[in-house]
Parts: C-alpha cells; sequence; structure tokens
C-alpha cells in the first residue's frame, strides 16, 4: 500500500501545508526575524522539491507498475493541495489575481465532483493529456509568482485559460461516456 510513489505523494501532502505556512505566516515570532525574499525563496524550494515528487510518483508507478488505489487518490490529491496551497498563498500576498484564483478553484472543485460522480457510476475519467500540461503550466506560474518573476502574471492568465479548457474536456468526456437516464 505504501510504495515509493504513494510514499512521494504523502510527502507532497506534508510539503503543502509548510510551504503555505512560510507564504501566510511572516508575522508569527517564529519567521518574523527572518526576511520576507528568504521566506520567498524557502517557500520557493519547498515547492520545487514538491513538484519533483509529482513527476517521480508517476513515473516510478508507472514504470514499475506499482499503480494503486491509494495513489489514484493520493497523487491527485497532493496536486490540488500543492498548487492551492501555492496559489492562495501567493493571492493573500497580492501577487496573484483573486478572479484567477478563484477560477482555478472551482474548476478543480467541480472537476473533483464530477469525478466522484464517474467513479460512482462505475467509470474512470483519467487526467488528461490537457489535464497534465495544466498541472505542469500552473506549478511553472506559482514558480514565478513565488519569485516575482518577469511574465509571472501572463503564466498565471494562462493557466487559467488551460485551467477551465481542461475541464471542459473532462465535462465532454463525462457526458459522452455517462448514459443518460431516459427519465
Amino acid at each position: 500500500m505504501f510504495n515509493i510513489p504513494n510514499t512521494l505523494a504523502f510527502i507532497r501532502l506534508l510539503l503543502a501545508p509548510v510551504m503555505f505556512f512560510l507564504l501566510v505566516n511572516r508575522d508569527c515570532s517564529l519567521l518574523s526575524h527572518i526576511h520576507y525574499t528568504w521566506l520567498d525563496f524557502m517557500a520557493a524550494f519547498i515547492f520545487v522539491v514538491a513538484s519533483a515528487t509529482d513527476f517521480f510518483d508517476g513515473y516510478i508507478a508507472r514504470t514499475f507498475d506499482q499503480i494503486t488505489t491509494l495513489g489514484k487518490i493520493l497523487d491527485p490529491l497532493a496536486d490540488k493541495m500543492l498548487t492551492l496551497a501555492g496559489f492562495l498563498g501567493l493571492m493573500m500576498l497580492d501577487r496573484a489575481n483573486e478572479w484567477a484564483i478563484f477560477l482555478i478553484i472551482t474548476r478543480e472543485l467541480f472537476i473533483t465532483g464530477l469525478r466522484v460522480s464517474a467513479v460512482s457510476q462505475g467509470l474512470d475519467i483519467a487526467a488528461s493529456w490537457m489535464g497534465k500540461v495544466k498541472t505542469v503550466v500552473q506549478m511553472i506560474a506559482i514558480g514565478f509568482l513565488l519569485m516575482e518573476w518577469e511574465g509571472a502574471t501572463l503564466l498565471l492568465w494562462i493557466a487559467v485559460a488551460l485551467t477551465l479548457y481542461s475541464g471542459y474536456e473532462y465535462v465532454r468526456d463525462f457526458f459522452k461516456n455517462v448514459p443518460m437516464n431516459s427519465k
């Protein structure tokens, strides 16, 4: 049950709140003596390490046939926790547009509900290629926003567009595969 891919996903679950803490608790006595640029750097480092676990857990699971039901739950949950921790923390620091974050969170919640509905009907709506691209672009945007690099806001809006488009793909695929009731 706890193979290497699942352990990596679990580590990502643990790193997300640590990164969030560094972003939003800058006034606490534990962090108040550290300059905000170092907190940004530490948060970015944690984010990069956590993002790398996303690549490696998927690669190891597929390569060594270690795909498990727990992994199918942990991996997307860890991805969402990490990206939402980054986006919400950045929004609270006023580095990410509120509407962009609202659209991303709304899509993530809606698609999660759609996937639960699909599973309850015996369907598996796996992550699409566009969904994977969306995740990568979201992670790159978070990195740029954390470091306050040029083009960060543009990347955020590209991530929003990809997020909404991949959400459309999930909805389209769901309705293609779900038998409609004749009631």
